[in-house]
């Protein structure tokens, strides 16, 4: 039975997504009147990355001084342009951190807590992690090789052309569908466990006042409540923390949470732990879904337009810490949340004082992700659902603005102004994405009530994610750090790693279970199998193929054609493009990236956990204790610096800001024709 009444969850979806539809429509507006924002497509797609006004063509603010950082989106009178973007390293990371908490973070997580103990939680965080991590490296080399690119796939195009194109979007569209679909599927699945609102509306209106804001603001807005999101999210996460393991009546300690897993492990032995235990690292099953969790969030971020757009906006200076930062921020939500609500879970079946609780969860409810909403539930009552569920609902929306954003940028630029019309205008370009916005936003609900019907899990796509997309990976991510990769190496990597991964998945789940199914397909092995055979098979093919007829590729190449793409645009709007930084600054930044982020991968997925499943060691209650403080600090630091940073980072701006509000200062009209877009000086207007 639902604890929270269907109004709550009608409350929170149609509440909370209206409130943060009206504020982030009227902050976008407040900034182009007291920033001096112009809505270019390049604005809206890119958040106006790093092109320059020219600011002397018009006067605004002429009684501002210029003791700030003019970093940000504001036009101020002064004998050169300014840089306008303001993604650095705070809200870079924030962004990251935003576009990574899915549904799946928070329920899934908490799911293999139940399920391995320890070690679930663990493998969840860092085989997610490194991906981020290691994603610093194209970002950079976006930067120094294809500066002017909107997509990743604009940067196929430039280097392999239209085949390998189309081969690729067919892979970033799919990614995308993928990630919309967990989302929606583990936010209605929460929403309807806890409120009794009704699974198929939930998953209509989740996606709507997201849909409203992204078509108001575009990229900039998701960056926006991606940094108003991530506040709620770390705050709910630190508050389901200090609970569990300070103040409840039900745990409250370190120490009792310890005895109390120790309990579950005589009355529910782990299969393939050591002794059976929780508390240990020691989990076939555990390192088993490591690896799968490894090979397929490698295609959920190299193949997710999300993080190129993100790469596409920060600051060439911030690129490289912003994913990093974002990164081990990120690391800590999944780590910490699980080890808290996840063994929650866990250990009240075993808590005496606790008999209400189900002695054991039953599989579907795992399967959905109701681990974490159970326990929270459990030890904060009505308020532990509310929590739960705005903590859900945050993370949902704001991966959705960015899946939106995504999906826009795609159908934009590599479907629309690639081949339907290539003379579009800045002014077009945008007006068709607001069309492409809504679609797709009436589009995720869709797709959230048909995989309702058929049956499948937020657990069972998550697992299957990697089997599809991962085939994509090592050629993208050769496609700026390889130049002997050729293109039929490109193309025929994803093709075949595609067709041996699946065929993998499935000849293991007929040969164990004799049957495919919804079940035998969604088992451990056969995952196993598909995942590692889609992204190997892939990658031995690219090499392979390049080796035999090796490319030499010139990156200069794609730096022409795509400095050519936008060249239009910016003619039209009289910007000038300021994308280049000092190559040796670049290269000095590429070195960083490629040595930080192998390095803490090596940590993060041998170093740190190997030698602790290779002993079998089993926890004592001090080393636990130990293991919780230190996931306790982690989350602190990783708040504390995703919270504060941007606005320390963006002290001039919002100082500014105000000054402007205060001052009454006007935003420069806009004028639009079909052909061209021009800038209106305001005594003109």
């Amino acid at each position: 039975m639902a604890i929270l009444g269907q109004g709550v969850g009608w409350a929170v979806v149609l509440g909370f997504g209206a409130f943060f539809a009206i504020i982030m429509t009227l902050l976008t507006k407040a900034q182009e009147r007291y920033l001096g924002e112009v809505q270019t497509s390049e604005m809206f797609m890119t958040a106006g990355r790093t092109s320059k006004l020219p600011t002397t063509q018009f006067g605004l603010f002429p009684r501002l001084s210029a003791e700030y950082e003019y970093d940000a989106y504001w036009i101020l009178t002064c004998p050169n342009s300014l840089p306008t973007s303001s993604v650095k390293t705070g809200l870079t990371a924030s962004a990251v951190v935003s576009a990574w908490t899915w549904a799946a973070t928070l329920l899934q997580s908490s799911t293999v807590a139940y399920n391995y103990g320890v070690s679930g939680p663990f493998w969840y965080a860092s085989g997610a992690t490194i991906q981020v991590l290691l994603f610093a490296i194209l970002a950079i080399e976006l930067k120094r090789k294809a500066p002017n690119a909107h997509t990743f796939l604009e940067i196929i195009l430039a280097r392999y052309g239209k085949n390998a194109h189309i081969v690729f979007m067919v892979f970033g569209l799919a990614t995308n569908m993928i990630v919309t679909a967990m989302l929606i599927l583990g936010g209605a699945a929460v929403v309807n466990a806890l409120t009794g609102m009704n699974i198929y509306a939930a998953c209509i209106f989740i996606p709507l006042g997201v849909t409203v804001y992204v078509v108001a603001g575009g990229l900039k807005a998701t960056f926006l409540t991606d940094y108003s999101h991530t506040v709620f999210i770390y705050i709910i996460i630190l508050l389901f923390g200090l609970t569990v393991y300070a103040t409840s009546d039900l745990i409250g300690s370190p120490s009792a949470m310890y005895d109390l897993l120790a309990k579950a492990a005589e009355k529910h032995p782990v299969p393939n732990n050591t002794n059976g235990q929780y508390l240990t690292m020691a989990s076939t099953d555990g390192l088993i879904f490591g690896i799968i969790n490894i090979v397929g969030n490698f295609g959920t971020v190299f193949v997710d337009q999300a993080y190129w757009q993100r790469a596409v906006a920060a600051r060439p200076s911030s690129t490289v810490k912003g994913y990093l930062v974002g990164g081990l921020c990120w690391f800590a939500i999944p780590f910490f949340l699980a080890t808290t609500l996840g063994l929650a879970g866990v250990a009240l079946e075993s808590n005496p004082v606790f008999p209400t609780y189900p002695e054991r969860l039953d599989a579907a409810s795992v399967s959905a992700g109701l681990v974490a909403p159970n326990a929270a539930v459990a030890l904060l009552g009505s308020g532990g659902g509310v929590a739960i569920l705005i903590l859900v609902f945050m993370a949902v929306t704001s991966a959705a603005s960015a899946e939106l954003i995504a999906v826009a940028s795609i159908i934009t630029y590599d479907v629309y102004r690639t081949y339907i019309k290539p003379e579009a205008t800045g002014k077009q370009l945008v007006d068709f994405s607001h069309w492409v916005i809504g679609g797709f936003g009436v589009f995720m609900g869709v797709l959230g009530i048909i995989l309702n019907l058929i049956g499948v899990s937020l657990g069972y796509l998550y697992l299957l994610m990697g089997v599809i997309v991962s085939p994509a990976v090592f050629p993208i991510a050769a496609t700026l750090t390889w130049k002997k990769q050729n293109v039929y190496a490109a193309i025929g990597a994803c093709i075949f790693g595609f067709a041996a991964g699946i065929s993998a998945w499935l000849g293991v789940a007929k040969a164990e279970a004799g049957v495919i199914d919804i079940n035998s397909t969604g088992a451990n092995n056969p995952m196993l199998a598909g995942n590692l055979v889609s992204l190997g098979a892939s990658a031995l093919f690219s090499i392979v193929v390049s080796l035999i007829k090796p490319d030499d590729f010139d990156f200069n190449i794609t730096k022409e054609k795509l400095a050519m793409l936008i060249e239009k645009e910016d003619k039209e709007m009289g910007i000038e493009h300021a994308n280049e930084e000092d190559p040796k600054k670049l290269d000095s930044a590429a070195k960083f990236a490629y040595g930080s982020s192998l390095g803490l991968t090596l940590v993060l997925i041998i170093l740190w956990p190997i030698p602790m499943y290779a002993s079998g060691y089993v926890f004592s209650k001090g080393f636990f204790t130990g293991w919780i403080v230190f996931g306790l600090i982690w989350s602190f630091i990783a708040a504390i610096t995703v919270i504060f940073l941007p606005i320390w980072e963006s002290r001039g701006g919002l100082v500014m800001f105000f000054k402007n509000v205060a001052g009454g200062a006007k935003e420069p009209a806009i004028a639009h024709t079909e052909s061209e877009t021009t800038m209106i000086k305001p005594e003109e207007a």
